[in-house]
Order: structure tokens, then C-alpha cells, then sequence
């Protein structure tokens, strides 16, 4: 008799332009990408709570999301609409990091 094998999944780290800015908590799949972003500080236009689905699209550089509902938008293979979505994976953002909340960069203190 074998016994179960576990599998974990990696939680997915979130970039802005290649800059890490978060590590994807489990407990945060109650919020949508977009508020998570909102909560970084990330400068990031929506106009989703005013019914204006598409506004939030967003160009993913690398990785992949999963939709929470299904977007009323049509989107590119490269795109994403925050406000629906978590991301599956590690997620490379193409938006800029300036005035988020971003993590400190530690550096060799013996450089």
C-alpha cells in the first residue's frame, strides 16, 4: 500500500515590468488582481465599477491567469482584465512600478 503524495503548488510572484512587487497569497484569491494592485499602490486605470468592461486591460509579458468570472471584453493572447482575475502563475505585468508599494531591494551589505 503506498501512501498519498502531496503536491504544493508555488505561489505566484506578481512583476511590474520584471520587478517583483508581490508574492501571491492564498488568502488574497478573495480579492481580484486589480484590488490587490490597487492595495500596492500600482497606477493602474479602471473604470470597472462604473460598467465600463475593458478599461483595466492589461498586457501580460509573461505568465498566465485564471479568471474568477468570465470577462465580458475580448482580449489579445496578451492581455488580461485584472478586475476578474488571479494570476495562475508567476505574472509579469507590463505597467509601470512608479508610486507602488514596492518591496525593498536588498543588496550585498559586504559589496
Amino acid at each position: 500500500m503506498s501512501s498519498p503524495t502531496l503536491i504544493f503548488k508555488k505561489r505566484p510572484i506578481v512583476y511590474l515590468q520584471g520587478e517583483p512587487l508581490l508574492l501571491w497569497n492564498w488568502q488574497q484569491e478573495q480579492q481580484t488582481l486589480l484590488e490587490i494592485l490597487e492595495s500596492k499602490h500600482v497606477r493602474i486605470f479602471s473604470e470597472c465599477r462604473s460598467g465600463f468592461c475593458g478599461a483595466c486591460r492589461t498586457k501580460v509579458r509573461q505568465g498566465s491567469v485564471k479568471y474568477l468570472i468570465e470577462p465580458l471584453a475580448e482580449l489579445a493572447a496578451d492581455e488580461c482584465l485584472p478586475c476578474c482575475c488571479i494570476p495562475n502563475e508567476d505574472l509579469d505585468l507590463d505597467i509601470t512600478t512608479e508610486g507602488a508599494d514596492m518591496p525593498p531591494v536588498y543588496q550585498d551589505k559586504y559589496a
